[in-house]
Parts: C-alpha cells; sequence; structure tokens
C-alpha cells in the first residue's frame, strides 16, 4: 500500500503536531528478531511496514548475544576438551591464543559490528527501515527524529532490553564491563571479577577463564543459576571450581573502586576482592519510559509490558520479545512474533501458551532446562514426585570419560501422570533435554 502524508507542515523535530505526519499501516518499534520477524513477515503480506531502531537491526542477539557469545563458547569448549585427550586417547599441549577469537567474532560474527546487510535483508522483505530512537506520541502514532508515522493496522513494540547496572556506591564513571564490552575485547585482561552469577556471567566467567584469566565470580544468591535446579547450581559450581575460577555466593558488593591496575569490590561478608576488569552481569532490564507509553496510558515505570494470549497491549498496539514479561529469550520472541503477526492480519492461530519454555546455559557442563523447577511445582501446590541421576551413572557418562559431570533431573505431577518441568545438566544438556 502507498502512504499518505496527512500534513504539509515542515518538520521541526518538535511534538507530533509539529511534524509531518506519514499515514502506513505497521510501524514497528525495536527490530531485534522478534521485531524483525513482524515487520518482515506483514512487509510480505503486502502491507506498508516501517521498522524503527536506534542501534543495529537484529539486535542483541545477533551482535552481542546468541550467536557471538555461542562462538567465544565453543572456543573456550575445544580449550578443554583437548586437555581431556590426556589419559584418553593420547597426549596434546594446549596453548590458548584469543587473537584468531576476537579476529572471527568482528569479522565472521558481527561483519565488525555493521548491519548495512541486515537493513538490506529488512527493506528487501518490502519493509521501510528508519534509523532513531521510537517513540509513541498516542495511539496510533510514533515520532522518531523530526518524522512521524501514523499506523493504520498496528504498532508493534520490540525494544528489548539492556543490561542493568546496579547502584553500588562508587561503581559510577568506572570502566566497568557489561556483556557488549567483553564481546568485542581484542585483548585479555590478566584477572577479571564477574558481578552476577546467572546464566550470562557463567557463560563469560568460564570462557575468560579457559583462557589464562584469573576469575572470580559474586552472587549475591545462595547459588548460581539461581533462576535453576539447586543440583544444576552445584554441578555448576563444581565444574568451574575445576576451572580454578573462585566462586563466591551469598554475598554483596557494598562498594568499588577504581585505580590504574583495576577494581576493588568491597564485599557484604567484610571481604574484598580484585581484578583489572569488572564485568557486570547481574541481569537485564527494559527502557519503558523512553518509548512513551504514558501516552496511551501505560506505566513507564513498569518491568515489562503486559500483554494477553494474543500479544496485545490495548486495542491497536501489540508487543514481542524481551520488552514483554514472558519474553526472555530469542525463541520466544520470534514464536509470539508469528502469534502476534496472525492477529494484526486476522488470521486463526492459537493464543501463546509458556508452560513448556525450554533453555539453555552453554557452560561446560551445558545445563538445559524446560518448565517449572520443584520448588515452582510445590508452590504451584502440585503433588510432585521428583527423580533425580547423576550423569557420570548412567551409561553416557561411562562412555563420555573425564567431563561428565552432571545431573538429569524430572518433576511430575504425582496426581495427572505428567512431566512438568526437566532438567539435563552435563555434556551436551541442552540436546539431551529435547
Amino acid at each position: 500500500m502507498g502512504s499518505t502524508s496527512e500534513s504539509n507542515d515542515e518538520p521541526t523535530g518538535g511534538s507530533t503536531d509539529e511534524r509531518a505526519v506519514e499515514t502506513v499501516d505497521v510501524v514497528v518499534i525495536g527490530l531485534g528478531p522478534a521485531g524483525e520477524s513482524v515487520g518482515g513477515q506483514l512487509a510480505e503480506a503486502g502491507l506498508d511496514v516501517v521498522g524503527i531502531d536506534r542501534g543495529l537491526v537484529g539486535g542483541e542477539c545477533a551482535y552481542w548475544g546468541c550467536v557471538p557469545s555461542k562462538m567465544m563458547i565453543r572456543a573456550a569448549d575445544l580449550l578443554a576438551e583437548a586437555r581431556r585427550i590426556d589419559g584418553m586417547s593420547g597426549t596434546v599441549t594446549v596453548e590458548p591464543d584469543w587473537s584468531p577469537v576476537a579476529t572471527r567474532l568482528r569479522e565472521v560474527a558481527t561483519d565488525d559490528w555493521d548491519d548495512t546487510a541486515a537493513v538490506k535483508a529488512f527493506e528487501e522483505r518490502g519493509a521501510r527501515f528508519v534509523r532513531g530512537e521510537g517513540r509513541l506520541t498516542g495511539p496510533d502514532t510514533v515520532a522518531v527524529g523530526d518524522r512521524a508515522f501514523r499506523a493504520r493496522r498496528a504498532v508493534v513494540i520490540s525494544t528489548g532490553t539492556v543490561a542493568v547496572v546496579p547502584p553500588i556506591d562508587g561503581l559510577d564513571g568506572t570502566p566497568y564491563w557489561t556483556n557488549r564490552d567483553a564481546l568485542v575485547v581484542e585483548e585479555l585482561p590478566s584477572s577479571l571479577v564477574v558481578l552476577g552469577g546467572g546464566a550470562v556471567g557463567v557463560e563469560l566467567a568460564q570462557v575468560f577463564a579457559r583462557f589464562g584469566v584469573d576469575v572470580t565470580i559474586v552472587e549475591a544468591a545462595d547459588r548460581l543459576v539461581p533462576s535453576d535446579e539447586p543440583e544444576a547450581g552445584e554441578v555448576l559450581a563444581d565444574a568451574l571450581a575445576r576451572d580454578d575460577i573462585d566462586v563466591r555466593t551469598g554475598v554483596t558488593a557494598e562498594r568499588v573502586s577504581h585505580a590504574t591496575d583495576g577494581f576493588t569490590l568491597s564485599l557484604s561478608d567484610g571481604s574484598s576482592v580484585t581484578g583489572e576488569r569488572l564485568l557486570i552481569a547481574v541481569g537485564r532490564r527494559t527502557e519503558l519510559d523512553a518509548l512513551g507509553i504514558d501516552a496511551v496510558g501505560l506505566d513507564p515505570d513498569a518491568d515489562a509490558l503486559d500483554v494477553d494470549e494474543h500479544l496485545r497491549v490495548r486495542d491497536g498496539i501489540w508487543a514481542v520479545g524481551d520488552v514483554t514479561e514472558p519474553g526472555a529469550f530469542t525463541h520466544v520472541g520470534t514464536y509470539q512474533a508469528d502469534i502476534a503477526v496472525a492477529d494484526i492480519l486476522g488470521r486463526a492461530h492459537r493464543p501463546a501458551a509458556y508452560h513448556a519454555v525450554p533453555h539453555v546455559t552453554f557452560t561446560d557442563p551445558e545445563i538445559g532446562m524446560v518448565g517449572m523447577t520443584e520448588q515452582q511445582a510445590r508452590d504451584a501446590g502440585i503433588d510432585v514426585a521428583v527423580a533425580v541421576k547423576p550423569v557420570p551413572d548412567t551409561a553416557r557418562g561411562w562412555m563420555h570419560g573425564p567431563g561428565n559431570d552432571g545431573v538429569i533431573k524430572l518433576v511430575a505431577d504425582r496426581d495427572a501422570g505428567y512431566l512438568v518441568g526437566a532438567t539435563s545438566a552435563g555434556p551436551v544438556g541442552g540436546e539431551v533435554l529435547g
């Protein structure tokens, strides 16, 4: 469909009323995997679609998360596997070298953090792209820079999340890392403190440790990967200890100081840890206040957008991906994208359901999980039956040999007779989970 201009005023960069408002069918704010999918599918269906993003088309997953981080992990795991050859199939000497990893990340994974190809692919599907920060100015209008768009059919929000930086005394103004900084590093530090023992923190900690960096993890919860089963956290703690990682759980960072030689964190138990670099990996958050959602009666201070089973936020507005409460994973975002597209096009579709969402923490051993933990099932009032088996005691464990650490845990509803949760921690745990 063609577009129409509803004002002859020259754009001034002021309010929507002061801009030339262009009418289109759909405006998508945020072009990570979910937003890209929505915009591309709707454009291919013949709608006039404008996609807006202030950053790189493809989002966190393509440039700093899923793809490049797993390439780092693959490189680190090769080192570990080579070191396991002794006593199994020969003798080998391993000398880590970060330079080919950094080169591969820059040249193969991210195209030097350039989204030219991604923009071209999006536009070849029939959509238009506008670089800038999209902001709602009404229930069907979005401003970006000195332009404004009115959506006939839908506004779709898919702005994802950013790294949380906690308000720790002394942290502000220091050259700490987030996951993005850790992904672009070309020369490794001698030592690293990782604040946060969730998936991102433990994955990156193990990578750097296997390349010879002295790593310390500080986690406020009483165990690593606290959203997973306790048994998985125990397996992981033992594995990281064998990688010479110093794991501190049940403590918080109360103060950060920085000098030319690095960082010092004063911890709540009275101890301190030091490192040349500090990686903040305590979680992710949305930036709803920057979206102008108060213009449509929504709370800019909310943690995430509340969506219904059709991914609707309110009439005329949908949301997909990490910006929604059930988001958090790329595969969830693309699943939501298909439902939102069908709903916008008026096609029959199944409503969104999240009772069996799998996820994997790509450490060695890998931790795959789906559904509820045992505690979540008990909290839901389910009469729980649990089975736990150490991987080294299984046939797969015997065959695998060194590096066979892990545990399989199944959580069932005793009355209903079906599984409500499962964890597979061990060699290729994410694949075994299937």
